[in-house]
């Protein structure tokens, strides 16, 4: 049987980290502020309806405006950049920035941008399918981990 090695581990990791780094960015450098803030910076709102209607880093349309939803609800709880990042990678993992109405193998009752469980801690079904209450309940279960900010992404 042939050993998994680390190095497919760390591609496998790298790819969704320089894709959100890519998507971020782009959607910073049109929509955010012409001077950044520190390392992070505040979070920056932004307007869904306006977001690029080309492909950032291989995602476009609904991923976008899902991205924006995202970024949105951060900034609603006035959390900064870094927030807004780990919530668009969270969702770009749990499910390519799509609002997915199915579970998988570990969770099948999951649903929504960030796949949150039907526990009772994650709200109603249509709290899970809509972007900005989920986004919004991840960003509020995100601020509950000790040293959240230090950690990386």
């Amino acid at each position: 049987m042939a050993k998994q090695g680390g190095a497919g581990t760390a591609v496998v990791i790298a790819i969704p980290l320089i894709l959100v780094g890519t998507l971020i960015a782009g959607i910073l450098l049109i929509f955010g502020p012409a001077q950044q803030a520190g390392a992070c910076g505040p979070g920056q709102s932004v307007d869904p309806t306006q977001v690029p209607k080309d492909a950032v880093a291989g995602y476009s349309g609904e991923q976008l405006t899902n991205a924006a939803y995202i970024m949105n609800a951060a900034s609603a709880l006035g959390l900064d950049r870094a927030a807004q990042i780990i919530g668009v990678m969270t969702a770009m993992g749990e499910s390519s920035l799509r609002v997915v109405d199915h579970g998988d193998t570990a969770g099948p009752d999951s649903r929504g941008l960030f796949q949150q469980r039907d526990n009772g801690a994650w709200g109603s079904l249509a709290d899970r399918m809509d972007p900005t209450i989920s986004a919004t309940n991840f960003f509020k279960a995100l601020e509950r981990v000790d040293g959240w900010e230090a950690l990386p992404p």
